[in-house]
């Protein structure tokens, strides 16, 4: 039996901020980064809370949040008796917010059982990318191991997800590259899951299109206002898509690339999509003889996105060369040594990207079944 649920109430467009002046006599937990206090943002967003009783700036996320930083968060929110948090930033800040909110849960759950209150959570991306506003999923790091801790849980996902394009216009080109890449990658990850169904297809096709469309432009002009929106809808809907029936061996790698050699997640995903989509697609004569749905499946995606696609294998081929072409485009690094690694340091440690990758949670999903061999065979072709 397949399920369909969505508890995120999604508000976007120009002006969807203003939704926070709706927010009265309570006390409001902000949690972000330093960027965001020194640019600004935090200031703007303050004054939409002005209608609240209090509002308090808890700053210390940084990127692949750490277990001791999400302690100190913990206790903030108890500190300021809060009611709602409110997760501004990307990926990182939002991923520890819904950890802050869902670990404090737990606590109070425990030590205060009958006077516990719910803390609601509001997230306020200020990148398209993550899709992290709409998933039940987080990503947390242990600070002893360095090691990733994936959290996965229904009342992860935020209670509101307010998307407007005014928060995201200002992000550099090689930002809104990586994270522009990383909905691409959710989005086709989601698209050949090995669990997927009608209703996560209709949400990555879609994502699809719009990403493939509008990202070109956000990267060409970042103050193109329509092609912000649209790219942050992609990354809503492609969140949404993964978040309902995982991804694959992509974020299984791109996983590890990052814990390692801290590679920002959306640039490792678009370093190995074009060799995994290879994979998956297994177009080799023997694997010819056979069905192959996930060739099948890019080859629709191919032309959702307008590519010639006739038959798998054209699909297939057209499908890895505008993903190829689009990262030229935005001059993305298309092996590990444009990423600033050096051969002998990715040698070094090729082992423990392959068992990383083989117990990552997201390579049970994949849509073909994968080997250490396999592994080895991509990170070949993205050495050089």
């Amino acid at each position: 039996m397949k399920r369909f649920k969505l508890s995120t109430e999604v508000l976007f467009s120009e002006d969807a901020i203003d939704a926070l002046l709706e927010l009265k006599d309570v006390n409001v937990v902000l949690i972000t980064d330093k960027f965001m206090v020194d640019s600004g943002m935090v200031d703007i967003i303050k004054k939409k809370l002005a209608n609240c009783a209090s509002v308090a700036v808890f700053s210390e996320v940084i990127p692949d949040p750490p277990m001791d930083m999400i302690e100190k968060g913990i206790n903030f929110l108890q500190d300021k008796n809060c009611d709602y948090v409110v997760a501004l930033g990307g990926g990182s800040s939002i991923d520890a917010a819904k950890a802050i909110v869902y670990m404090d849960k737990k606590v109070n759950d425990v030590q205060n059982p009958e006077t516990a209150k719910r803390i609601k959570l509001i997230a306020l991306p200020t990148t398209s990318g993550t899709g992290s506003e709409v998933t039940q999923f987080a990503v947390v790091t242990d600070s002893k191991t360095g090691k990733k801790i994936p959290l996965i849980d229904e009342s992860l996902m935020p209670d509101i997800a307010i998307l407007d394009p005014e928060l995201v216009k200002s992000a550099p080109p090689f930002i809104t590259a990586d994270t522009g890449m990383d909905v691409i990658t959710h989005a086709i990850e989601a698209y050949v899951a090995e669990t997927a169904s009608d209703c996560s297809d209709a949400l990555a096709e879609k994502a699809s299109e719009l990403a493939f469309e509008y990202l070109p432009r956000c990267y060409r002009n970042g103050y193109d206002i329509k092609a912000r929106d649209k790219m942050h809808r992609a990354s809503c809907l492609a969140g949404m898509a993964f978040s309902l029936v995982n991804l694959g061996l992509n974020h299984g790698i791109a996983h590890a690339l990052g814990a390692i050699f801290h590679i920002p997640h959306g640039r490792a995903n678009a370093l190995v999509l074009p060799h995994v989509i290879d994979f998956n697609a297994d177009m080799t004569r023997e694997a010819a003889k056979h069905s192959n749905d996930s060739a099948k499946k890019y080859q629709k995606l191919a032309r959702i996105i307008g590519l010639p696609a006739p038959t798998p294998k054209v699909g297939v081929t057209n499908l890895i060369a505008e993903i190829n072409r689009l990262m030229r485009y935005m001059d993305r690094p298309q092996c590990i040594t444009e990423c600033g690694i050096s051969l002998e340091e990715f040698e070094a440690n090729r082992q423990e990207i392959v068992n990383r990758a083989m117990v990552d949670a997201c390579t049970l999903a994949n849509p073909r079944k994968v080997t250490p061999n396999d592994i080895n065979r991509i990170l070949d072709r993205i050495a050089k």
